[in-house]
């Protein structure tokens, strides 16, 4: 457990707390590139990390981020005019380009150069596997972009999904490398073993419940990789990446497309979640598509036009007494819809970590926990996160894999290249 005051170390995100500066020494996802579909399209609302900003696209196609509030008098930007490479305050005409100079105010005498004094809060961008990315920290550390493989891969190879959790980012982080609940919380009752989870061949005969967790520190975060029994002679491993701040990789077996988790803040109390599958060597197919759009996996049906998820906790995620009873382990759909509802009904939207009695099979969260408050000292004292600029050690995948007994997990996969995309 953590005491209470490392418990408000990770969870608060806003200006000026250690989490959030943490945060803000990395690029993170701000919003789908698709959300400002064209040159001067019209502007958006956006939250992150508690600060109220405004999104938009100029003339030129580059995106803008900068404080919501205009510096004259506090009128919205969200109202603003996109127009001529800049978002012009409605108020009184003050307008303002991606960097954040006002470029014009019109309501001065033409001599005056009041403007050239005048600036409001912008953030640095870049798009990047049909995400825009944000850098919200001091402009003199500015870091590496992450190169994730789904990034650098062509769009046809991926599909990208985002939605708004109802509950502080770190409580789905933390669900995210907890190999072990996936034998309750995901069950087809139907089935056995594992394999009633994930439904793959390599675990069918598995009833190991009860994974022993190794956890491996990286130049990107953790590995952390949960071993059950396979047969007599073999052990079967899910590896799992925690990349800092707040990514994961969902483990796959060799093959498959590939899956990515991102939980950013929108403040202490909501995120926006960020869910990618990709293929590093081919276009996804159409039936592997069709199966992410049955909202039965990792990703979660929306309310149309909305980030909104449709079953949510105001509908009881949609729970299903009598198949709870007879098929489903909760009687809840979708993999997401399960963990959105025990990860947003959990001690409230902000979990109080304070009060729980941790067993063996948290192993990984409580590594996790451990790295980021790590972090956050090392911070404190004047000591830079490595990995911000180390762009390239975030070029990882998952992976699912079955070894021999004495073989050492992490040699397995590296002489194998099991976790390690293509160069």
């Amino acid at each position: 457990m953590l005491t209470t005051p490392e418990n408000d170390l990770l969870t608060q995100t806003g200006p000026g707390t250690p989490m959030g500066t943490l945060f803000r020494r990395h690029w993170i996802p701000a919003m789908l590139s698709s959300e400002l579909p064209e040159a001067d399209a019209p502007p958006i609302r956006l939250r992150l990390l508690s600060e109220s900003l405004v999104a938009f696209r100029d003339t030129e196609g580059r995106v803008g981020i900068v404080e919501a509030y205009c510096p004259h008098r506090g009128t919205n930007l969200f109202w603003g005019r996109n127009e001529e490479s800049g978002l012009r305050c409605v108020y009184h005409g003050w307008k303002f380009d991606v960097t954040g100079a006002c470029v014009d105010m019109p309501n001065e005498p033409a001599e005056s150069t009041f403007k050239d004094k005048v600036s409001t809060v912008a953030y640095p961008t870049q798009e990047a596997g049909s995400v825009v990315w944000v850098y919200m920290g001091p402009p003199e550390l500015r870091p590496e972009m992450p190169q994730l493989e789904w990034t650098l891969v062509p769009d046809s190879h991926v599909y990208l999904h985002k939605r708004i959790q109802r509950c502080n980012y770190l409580q789905n982080v933390e669900g995210e490398i907890d190999s072990a609940h996936v034998s309750f919380l995901h069950r087809d009752l139907t089935r056995q073993g594992l394999g009633a989870v994930l439904g793959q061949a390599a675990l069918q005969a598995s009833q190991d419940a009860a994974p022993q967790f190794k956890v491996r520190e990286t130049d990107y975060g953790l590995a952390v990789a949960a071993r059950r029994s396979h047969d007599p002679e073999h052990y079967y491993w899910r590896v799992t990446q925690y990349l800092t701040p707040a990514y994961t990789m969902i483990p796959t077996e060799l093959g498959f497309p590939v899956s990515f988790t991102g939980a950013i803040p929108m403040d202490d109390q909501n995120m926006w979640g960020y869910t990618i599958t990709w293929h590093p060597d081919r276009p996804l197919k159409e039936e592997e598509i069709t199966a992410i759009e049955t909202w039965k996996g990792i990703y979660t049906e929306l309310i149309p036009g909305t980030f909104h998820n449709a079953l949510n906790f105001e509908n009881d995620y949609g729970i299903d007494r009598g198949l709870q009873r007879t098929a489903s382990y909760t009687g809840i759909r979708g993999i997401r819809e399960q963990d959105l509802a025990v990860q947003e009904d959990q001690w409230g939207p902000i979990t109080d970590r304070s009060r729980e009695h941790l067993g063996t099979t948290d192993l990984a969260v409580i590594a996790m926990r451990r790295k980021l408050l790590a972090e956050l000292e090392a911070l404190d004292q004047g000591e830079e996160p490595a990995e911000v600029h180390n762009g390239a050690a975030y070029r990882v995948r998952s992976a699912a894999f079955v070894t021999e007994h004495d073989a050492v997990w992490y040699e397995a996969a590296e002489a194998k290249d099991w976790m390690s995309p293509a160069t």
